[in-house]
C-alpha cells in the first residue's frame, strides 16, 4: 500500500496528540521530524514527548543523535525510510509527525543526497571560514558562483548561505540545478499532507504559554546540565530555539526574563517561516482548535484510503 500520514505546522499546534491519538485507532507508529527532538537529553526545550503523552505508542527518529553530534538532511532522509520502509513490512501505518520544514521536504520530494555532499568536512571548513572572514564575504562569495541563490538568500542568514556552497562544492552545480535534478525520481510512498495551525494571535498566545511551561520545567536547569557534561554552546544541538536563548542567560549574558521573552519572539518568527514553508507544500489545513478535529482529520485520511 505504502501510504504515510504526515502532520505538519507550526510550534505548539497539538501535531503530538492527534498523531497519538490517530495511531492508537489505526495501529500506526511515529516517525518525528524535528530536527532538535533527534537528540539525547535535549527533552524540555525540544518539547519532547513524555512517555506518558506517548500512551505507548512506538516514536522513532527522537533521542538517537549524542547531544554533541551532527546530523544532516541527507541523515535524516535515509533514516526515515528506513522506518517507513520497516513500519510498512510489519503491515502498519507510519505517520511523519513535526514542524522541520526541511526534513519533511526533503522526504516527500525524495530528494537525493549524494556520498560526496554528505561529507560534514565541506560544511565545517565553510563554517570555519565564516568565522574568520563574515556573512558579507561568504555571501559574495556565493553571488560569484551561484548569483540566482545570492539573489534569494539574505547575507544574514548563513545557514542557508554555507548550504548553498557546500552544495556547489561538492556536486558543481548550483543550489537551484542540484534540487531540481535531486527531485526528479517519483518517491516510492504515497503521503497524505495534512497541517495544523489556527488564527495567529491564538497560535502566539500558545507558543508564548508552551515557553513559559518550559521554564516551568526547568529549561535552565537542562541547560547548564548540558554545558556541565561537556556540549559546547557551538554544538549542532544548542543552536536550536530555546537553546541558545537559554545559554545567554546561564553564561550572564543576559537575565532569565529577557532569554524567555526573546524565546518567545524568536519562536513565534519561527512560526511564521514554518507557515510558510508548509503553505506551498501542498497540504490540508485543519484548525487545531477545531473542537471536531479528529474527526474532520480521520475522515480526510479515509478519504485517502487508511
Amino acid at each position: 500500500m505504502n501510504k504515510v500520514i504526515v502532520i505538519a505546522g507550526p510550534t505548539a499546534t497539538g501535531k503530538t496528540a492527534l498523531s497519538v491519538r490517530l495511531a492508537k485507532e489505526l495501529g500506526a507508529e511515529i516517525i518525528s521530524a524535528d530536527s532538535i527532538q533527534i537528540y539525547k537529553k535535549l527533552d524540555i526545550g525540544s518539547a519532547k514527548p513524555s512517555i506518558q503523552e506517548r500512551e505507548g505508542i512506538p516514536h522513532h527518529l527522537m533521542d538517537i543523535v549524542p547531544a554533541d553530534g551532527v546530523y544532516s538532511v541527507a541523515d535524516y532522509v535515509r533514516d526515515a525510510k528506513e522506518k517507513i520502509d520497516d513500519i510498512l513490512s510489519r503491515n502498519k501505518v507510519p505517520i511523519i509527525v513535526g514542524g522541520t520544514g526541511l526534513y519533511i521536504s526533503s522526504l516527500v520530494d525524495n530528494v537525493e543526497f549524494s556520498d560526496s555532499e554528505q561529507d560534514m568536512s565541506v560544511r565545517a571548513r565553510l563554517q570555519e571560514e565564516l568565522l574568520k572572514i563574515g556573512p558579507e564575504a561568504m555571501h559574495q562569495r556565493l553571488k560569484e558562483v551561484d548569483p540566482e541563490s545570492a539573489e534569494s538568500i539574505h547575507p544574514n542568514n548563513t545557514k542557508r548561505v554555507i548550504r548553498a556552497l557546500e552544495i556547489f562544492e561538492t556536486t558543481g552545480k548550483t543550489r537551484t540545478a542540484y534540487e531540481a535534478e535531486s527531485k526528479l525520481n517519483k518517491s516510492p510512498y504515497d503521503f497524505c499532507l495534512i497541517a495544523l495551525s489556527c488564527e495567529r494571535e491564538l497560535l502566539y498566545e500558545r507558543i508564548n504559554r508552551r515557553v513559559d511551561i518550559m521554564e516551568e520545567q526547568g529549561l535552565f536547569d537542562e541547560v547548564e546540565s548540558l554545558l556541565r557534561d561537556g556540549i559546547s554552546k557551538g554544538a549542532q544541538s544548542m543552536q536550536g530555539i530555546g537553546y541558545k536563548e537559554a545559554v545567554m542567560a546561564v553564561e550572564g549574558e543576559i537575565s532569565a526574563e529577557e532569554s524567555i521573552e526573546l524565546i518567545k519572539k524568536n519562536s513565534r518568527n519561527y512560526a511564521k517561516r514554518q507557515l510558510t514553508w508548509f503553505k506551498r507544500g501542498g497540504y490540508t489545513w485543519f484548525d487545531c482548535l477545531d473542537e471536531k478535529l479528529y474527526d474532520k482529520v480521520r475522515a480526510h485520511i479515509g478519504e485517502f484510503g487508511i
